[in-house]
């Protein structure tokens, strides 16, 4: 079962969390980590964006030294064709990591593989995710 990060020892580490009515993002030293609420079709410009902005506004960047990992621990759906807009508006990845051990969020992934640039990681738990930032990232880049 994929965990928030709320019930995980990662939470005191959290520099800044943001609250949004479709998500809860916590911020961390090099990655950040999004919990995406129930039901929520998830978009650029009605959700994306405001995280973005609020994100590149707190750490002064254009994330391209940043990994980024959705832990999905709430079904809902992503318009994949938006991250085009993501990339249009200069913005980048050092990663994208899924957390999630669904089967219907796995198809979703190879849906979003189509418009994400780079490989898009996937882990079962969000412990493997993070010790894959902390450890096996640092080589990537």
């Amino acid at each position: 079962m994929v965990k928030s990060v709320k019930q995980t020892n990662l939470y005191p580490k959290v520099l800044k969390e943001l609250n949004y009515s479709f998500a809860d993002v916590f911020i961390f030293d090099g990655f950040i980590i999004s919990e995406i609420k129930q039901g929520v079709n998830f978009s650029w410009n009605n959700h994306a964006k405001y995280i973005v902005d609020d994100i590149t506004c707190f750490l002064g960047t254009d994330g391209t030294e940043l990994i980024y990992i959705s832990n999905r621990i709430h079904s809902y759906s992503v318009v994949a064709i938006d991250w085009l807009k993501f990339f249009k508006q200069q913005y980048g990845l050092k990663g994208y990591y899924v957390v999630s051990n669904s089967q219907m969020s796995k198809l979703n992934l190879l849906v979003e593989q189509l418009f994400f640039k780079e490989k898009i990681m996937h882990f079962d738990s969000l412990f493997s995710a993070v010790h894959w930032v902390r450890t096996e990232s640092l080589e990537i880049a």
